[in-house]
């Protein structure tokens, strides 16, 4: 760690952090989102069979290689993200035309309680960093105001947070 600082003092050195290796603890309760409960559609989305809803594997900005998910997600602040879910539809790249936001409950649905770094399954969406990502959710009674739900995949948890900041997106659908 000294040797860290001493160069970080010296050269000026910026580093992203580096994040710790998933750990999960299912000894005292089993797994929230279990792999199996999901249904891999071969196109770089799954199916969760329990709410019926369709996630993409991969953050916006990363990309599906067929096994997972490349590049780094991209950050957004609330309002791009719903456009990027507009924009994606409109372009029909993705097979559909529904992709959105999440409301908070659904992204809370796939944040797997029993891990942490991150706090979701990494088998059915690989490379998720711990960090918040953003859902379509208001506090009730705030309308259009300045604020919105975010849910973090690392150690934060739920967040109600200004909507000029930037973070991460993963998108959905209801599935047929």
């Amino acid at each position: 760690m000294r040797a860290v600082l001493f160069f970080m003092i010296v050269f000026g050195g910026v580093f992203a952090p580096a994040f710790a290796e998933q750990t999960c603890d299912t000894s005292r309760y089993p797994l929230s989102s279990p792999t199996e409960r999901f249904s891999d559609n071969g196109d770089g989305t799954v199916t969760d069979v329990v709410s019926q809803l369709m996630w993409m594997r991969c953050s916006v900005g990363q990309t599906w290689s067929g096994e997972t998910c490349l590049g780094g997600a991209t950050a957004y602040d609330w309002q791009a993200a719903q456009e990027v879910a507009a924009s994606l539809n409109a372009s029909g790249s993705q097979f559909f035309n529904d992709w959105r936001v999440p409301k908070l409950r659904e992204l809370a649905m796939i944040a797997e309680r029993q891990c942490e770094n991150p706090r979701i399954n990494l088998t059915v969406f690989p490379n998720t960093p711990p960090t918040l990502f953003w859902t379509e959710s208001l506090r009730p009674g705030e309308g259009e105001e300045g604020y919105a739900y975010a849910l973090s995949f690392g150690p934060e948890g739920v967040q109600h947070i200004e909507k000029t900041q930037r973070h991460e997106v993963r998108l959905v659908r209801t599935a047929p």
